[in-house]
């Protein structure tokens, strides 16, 4: 191994250690990210970090595409095992897949859609990462070929044209209603995801898997996967 493969290597190691490191404290003391306490955990003095990451912003960048990026497996795992001729499943899949991914990393989750971290601005290499489930389940929609959506109110004009702009940039094959349908899908299962970590459920509903199963299955309904 060269001199030069060998530093890579070292400084792909250290990397993670340090992120690791990082994802251990966002569990202790949540998004308010501190690199004196990563370093010290680490048994290195704070001034060593900024020769693997910049800034305390660089390093939150680099956990927030990671765990964007671990989502985004998840959910994509979870399609591949459902054939592609049940799209109901596959839809079923994913929103379990991350529903289990948000349960098993709470802190990440936080990260990633709990409250906006003060002072962090995320950069534009977040955006891609941050869409992949949404990008996901309109794949799903836009391969199914035997939608049967209910009608609905019809979907505003200035609505519409934000809804084509996003359809024309990402090259989809579908309406600018079944989008309308996914971003609703999108933000339901987010928003009844972020009330089970965040404790909103305490003490309303038991069974957790019944509730969150019928209401994903429920909104497949409103975007037309057929039953």
């Amino acid at each position: 191994m060269s001199a030069s493969s060998l530093r890579s290597r070292v400084r792909s190691e250290m990397s993670q250690e340090i992120k690791e490191a990082a994802r251990a404290r966002l569990a202790m003391d949540g998004a308010n990210l501190s690199l004196r306490a990563v370093a010290r955990d680490l048994g290195i003095v704070a001034s060593a970090l900024y020769r693997y990451f910049p800034s305390r912003d660089a390093l939150l960048t680099a956990l927030i595409v990671d765990a964007y990026r671990d989502l985004r497996d998840a959910a994509q795992q979870a399609v591949e095992a459902v054939p592609a001729h049940q799209p109901r499943g596959q839809w079923l899949a994913v929103c379990c897949a991350v529903r289990a991914w948000a349960l098993a990393h709470p802190a990440e989750y936080g990260l990633l859609y709990g409250t906006p971290v003060p002072g962090y601005a995320a950069p534009p290499e977040t955006v891609e990462p941050a869409a992949a489930v949404l990008l996901l389940l309109a794949r799903i929609v836009g391969e199914s070929h035997e939608l049967q959506a209910p009608d609905i109110e019809p979907v505003p004009e200035a609505l519409r044209a934000d809804l084509r702009t996003l359809i024309d940039q990402r090259g989809e094959s579908m309406s600018e209603e079944q989008l309308d349908r996914v971003l609703l899908a999108w933000t339901h299962l987010f928003g009844a995801i972020t009330f089970e970590v965040f404790g909103r459920m305490d003490d309303l509903i038991r069974a957790r898997d019944e509730y969150f199963q019928r209401h994903v299955l429920l909104i497949a309904d409103l975007v037309g996967l057929p039953g």
